[in-house]
């Protein structure tokens, strides 16, 4: 049903002249998400879809996420800490997070994925010095089900996500991150003690 209200969406949206640009986006065909999309520039951040390329994010407000770099904070979520902490003269942040070079090869995957609907693998081999298929071969096969399901196609240059993916492209995305898979697998070794 979700699926179908989305669908139903998406075409609505497209008879009044909106472009679906993936996830929960939408764009008229001349805007520069558009534009940026059509031309392989288009960006994503933790905030949504953007035209601007990797670009520091300062965090104001309570919950609030930054990016400084390839460092990840988020701001304490309840108000009377945060006034406290700003009061004191000290940042109310209450975690951060550094990436490491998995994590940005890993963001590079996922973006170019999120935002072209497509990988070369030969590109971000060049950009990070591995061997695709190696270095993703678990991640390679964990996309059989979703070739299956008729989400994505996979040869040897590449990924690509069909028209019927793009409303999927989440999971597929979802595929590369190692840090959700971490926690799936913390969570299946807790049951089993």
């Amino acid at each position: 049903m979700k699926l179908q209200t989305f669908a139903l969406a998406v075409n609505m949206l497209g008879v009044a002249g909106y472009r679906y640009i993936g996830m929960d986006h939408f764009a008229r065909p001349g805007d520069e998400l558009a534009i940026a999309q059509d031309v392989g520039r288009l960006h994503r951040n933790f905030q949504g879809y953007s035209t601007q390329p990797d670009c520091d994010l300062v965090a104001f407000g309570v919950s609030a996420i930054g990016k400084i770099g390839n460092v990840y904070v988020q701001n304490v979520r309840a108000l009377e800490p945060y006034y406290e902490r700003l009061e004191l003269g000290a940042l109310p942040t209450m975690r951060g997070y550094r990436l490491d070079d998995d994590d940005i090869l890993r963001r590079d995957v996922i973006t170019q994925l999120m935002c072209c609907f497509e990988l070369d693998f030969r590109e971000i081999e060049a950009a990070h010095g591995i061997d695709f298929g190696g270095y993703f071969a678990h991640e390679i096969s964990a996309l059989q089900r979703l070739v299956d399901d008729g989400i994505v196609t996979v040869d040897a240059t590449g990924i690509r996500i069909t028209p019927l993916g793009r409303f999927f492209v989440r999971i597929v995305a979802m595929v590369f991150d190692r840090h959700l898979r971490q926690a799936r697998e913390r969570t299946r070794y807790s049951r089993v003690i």
